[in-house]
């Protein structure tokens, strides 16, 4: 399928409840942070970026990430990682799209934002990193 026959989509990852006073940012294709942000107080993040789609689904952006022939997946930078160097952790976290229902991405095709909500902190209390699980899914208005 062409560039121009892929379905655009507005994403956005909310990292709920991360460690205050640690810089997290998208991770951009050429592997530099993007958006950098830090939570003051706990307060949640958002990162919004554009991602197309074709039937399968299949995914396709600058900040899509491949594994293998089916999983794809984004990266939150975190700490030294995202561009603070006088960080204790330089982490990142892997969020899974790959397995968003088919409904939820059509839904945002006619204009909403499709929301994956992760938690920022580990169960040791440190940003979290690795895979990390979405906690909700949800298209939201524009």
């Amino acid at each position: 399928m062409a560039k121009a026959d892929q379905i655009p989509v507005r994403f956005r990852i909310v990292i709920e409840q991360p460690v205050a006073g640690v810089r997290h940012s998208l991770q951009a294709k050429d592997d530099l942070p993007l958006d950098p942000k830090t939570s003051l107080a706990g307060e949640a993040l958002h990162f919004d970026f554009p991602v197309r789609f074709e039937p399968g689904p299949k995914f396709f952006g600058d900040q899509v990430r491949r594994e293998g022939p089916e999983r794809r997946f984004v990266y939150i930078r975190v700490g030294q990682a995202a561009g603070d160097h006088g960080s204790p952790w330089s982490r990142r976290m892997k969020i899974d799209i790959h397995d968003i229902e088919p409904a939820l991405l059509e839904q945002a095709a006619r204009g909403g934002v499709l929301e994956i909500i992760v938690n920022g902190t580990g169960k040791d209390g440190t940003p979290a990193c690795a895979t990390v699980r979405a906690t909700g899914r949800r298209v939201v208005p524009a």
